[in-house]
């Protein structure tokens, strides 16, 4: 739990006969972690190799196909089939079917396009002549006259002296049929010698022309009638083009649903089939599987080959190898807080998993912060609504609803050890203390607890050198042993300076302060001594000595400031109780007698500091778990865990 799961490295080399067996059986148990093996292929059995690429680029061509037929008849991928891949599927067989669906579905989407093209072109037209539709002329009239050009359109009124003075020249007639404030409606009319000069100026005027098809006939009136007609026969055919399409739907749901699995099965198989090494008459496979389930691996690929060959290679924790993929593995219940873990990063093969830490660590600093019993459990309940995904726009976010619910029980924890409950502070008796009322007290305690999470923080990179044989890092960097020695001699300093009650006597920790604090400064040589490089300093004496220095001033720096970060612990205790007073005296100056404006202020109040402030104190308490507490031990860099498999399955 406190580590990803053992892995082992697998070379197994299969007969060419048992291939396909050998894969399907590898992608059926989805615990292989494939590596690209291609370059141990021989020089001969490369001229085989595009066969295999080509299938793969076949299938997923095929996939593609499926997936766009799908899309357009509004069908899911569906669930895989239970008992997997039983053959790779046909190409020969697969492609006649699928040209038969996709010519009688783009026979249905073509009219159904053609007659969503024909709808826009006729609400068009209705836009056109609808304004002219109390103009008592034959449209068809002015339609192709043999010595006269005319234009009937839509023109801003402001534009119609522009259009007459540009048209001063020559002999027109231009006659408003009916005028508006903005856009009036005008027949401009010429000789056709002239045409191209009173075509121009209607465009730089912005006239509108109407232009109609030649089927439409009559007044303006007249057409308008004949396109609503004409609009509700198109729109009443695709009405029944969309039934069509999904009737299609519920005909082929299920052989394209099926057909989609086998294809994109097959599609991996020949993808990884691509990257084994290919020999004369053998395939060469490697990769890595969890060590628990090395001995099962075997004896599945015995029953499938008994020809084939395995050698097995465990992989060392101490071992620096960042090839190693990481799976990590967790009860059910800390599975959700790998959210956190993996978001900073993905821990190495060799060092701790912080998911069990940060699974105890980042409710209790939330529900420090958010201590109240009231809105603990509103908190709470959001969290299981989006677990239990019954919200259909909030599904996205259902990983993070266990960790909200997580947050809003110990919130109402604290709530009961502050005596909160919505904001009001006279209900429940605090079983420990109230943050408005003892502001230095809860200060003080929140130092002394990220004193304790920062000690953690040092230990865990302790262990983790330790396990990498790292004795470097171990003893000499600023979070191992000296660091901790240096950290923990300040502490003790600047408790004794600060609270001359305590027995401490803090000339006791100045040896120790002084031996953590030239640890860390000549941390760089004693790294190189134990590892055994050379020299022990890049460039001269001077330059080290001033470098040093400010690596333990920057180090005494950093140590304190991680310190004090943890204040805004106990500063937003104090802020949250503070800002629900805020909203009690609002709706008291509101509503004197506790009437229905006072209780909309206190609810608004509450949504405001569930919503607004819960997601402050979510990002502070991120902060601090990431920047001050894996900070200290957490290198990351650790590569997915990235199982070949056959199936849908959770991978993390």
């Amino acid at each position: 739990m406190f580590f990803p799961r053992a892995m082992t490295e697998i070379e197994v080399v299969v007969p060419s006969d048992d291939l396909l067996e050998v894969t399907k059986m590898i992608g059926d148990q989805g615990i292989f972690h494939q590596v690209d093996s291609a370059y141990l292929s021989s020089t001969r059995a490369s001229g085989q190799a595009p066969s295999w690429q080509e299938r793969a680029g076949a299938y997923a061509a095929i996939e593609r196909r499926i997936q766009s037929l799908m899309l357009t008849l509004n069908l899911n991928e569906g669930l895989p089939p239970k008992d997997g891949l039983e053959s790779m599927l046909d190409l020969d067989k697969t492609r006649p079917t699928i040209d038969e669906i996709e010519k009688e579905v783009k026979n249905i989407t073509d009219q159904l396009s053609s007659a969503n093209k024909k709808v826009e072109q006729l609400e068009t037209i209705h836009n056109q002549v609808e304004p002219l539709a109390d103009i008592d002329i034959d449209l068809s009239a002015l339609r192709d006259l043999r010595y006269l050009y005319s234009v009937l359109g839509t023109i801003p009124a402001e534009n119609i002296d522009r259009l007459q003075t540009s048209l001063s020249r020559i002999p027109f007639v231009l006659q408003v049929l009916r005028h508006e404030p903005q856009k009036s409606v005008v027949w401009l009319a010429g000789t056709r010698l002239n045409a191209d000069v009173l075509e121009r100026a209607a465009r730089s005027a912005y006239l509108n022309p109407l232009n109609l098809p030649a089927d439409y006939q009559g007044t303006p009136a007249q057409i308008v009638q004949t396109l609503h007609v004409d609009l509700e026969n198109e729109q009443k055919k695709i009405v029944d083009l969309t039934n069509t399409l999904a009737q299609l739907s519920e005909k082929y749901k299920g052989q394209l649903q099926s057909l989609f699995w086998n294809v994109s099965a097959s599609r991996l198989l020949t993808d990884a089939i691509v990257r084994f090494g290919q020999l004369r008459y053998t395939y060469v496979i490697v990769g890595w599987i969890p060590a628990d389930n090395l001995e099962n691996f075997t004896q599945r690929l015995k029953r499938v080959s008994k020809s084939a060959l395995i050698e097995a290679f465990p992989a060392k924790r101490g071992d620096k190898n960042l090839d190693v993929p990481v799976s990590l593995f967790n009860p059910r219940l800390l599975r959700p807080f790998q959210l956190l873990t993996t978001t900073y990063a993905r821990p190495q093969y060799g060092e701790i998993d912080p998911t069990p830490v940060i699974a105890f660590i980042f409710p209790l600093l939330f529900g420090a912060m958010f201590g109240d019993v009231g809105q603990g459990l509103v908190l709470a309940g959001l969290g299981w609504l989006l677990t239990s995904r019954r919200v259909k726009s909030f599904r996205g976010l259902a990983s993070l609803g266990p960790i909200v619910t997580a947050c809003g029980a110990i919130a109402t924890i604290f709530g009961v050890l502050y005596g909160s409950f919505f904001g009001y502070e006279n209900i429940l008796k605090p079983l420990w203390i109230r943050p408005v009322d003892n502001i230095l007290q809860i200060l003080i305690y929140t130092v002394i607890a990220g004193v304790v999470l920062l000690t953690i923080g040092f230990l865990v990179n302790i262990f983790n050198a330790y396990k990498r044989h790292d004795w470097g890092t171990l003893f000499f960097d600023h979070y191992g042993i000296g660091g901790l020695l240096l950290y923990w001699s300040l502490v003790g300093l600047g408790a004794g300076a600060l609270a001359p009650t305590l027995p401490l006597r803090p000339i006791l920790f100045v040896p120790f302060a002084v031996v953590g604090g030239v640890a860390v400064m000549l941390s760089e040589i004693f790294k190189h001594l134990v590892e055994g490089h050379h020299p022990l300093v890049e460039g001269g004496a001077g330059t080290f000595a001033v470098q040093a220095f400010f690596e333990l001033f920057e180090t005494l720096i950093s140590f304190l400031s991680n310190s004090l970060s943890f204040v805004r612990v106990g500063a937003f205790a104090v802020a949250h109780g503070s800002l629900s007073a805020a909203f009690f005296i609002l709706a008291e100056l509101v509503s004197p007698g506790h009437g229905i404006g006072y209780w909309l202020i206190f609810l608004l109040g509450n949504v405001f500091i569930v919503g607004f402030e819960g997601l402050i104190v979510g990002i502070q308490t991120m902060r601090l778990s990431y920047y001050e507490f894996f900070g200290k031990f957490f290198t990351g860099g650790g590569k997915r865990f990235e199982p070949l498999t056959l199936r849908s399955a959770e991978n993390e």
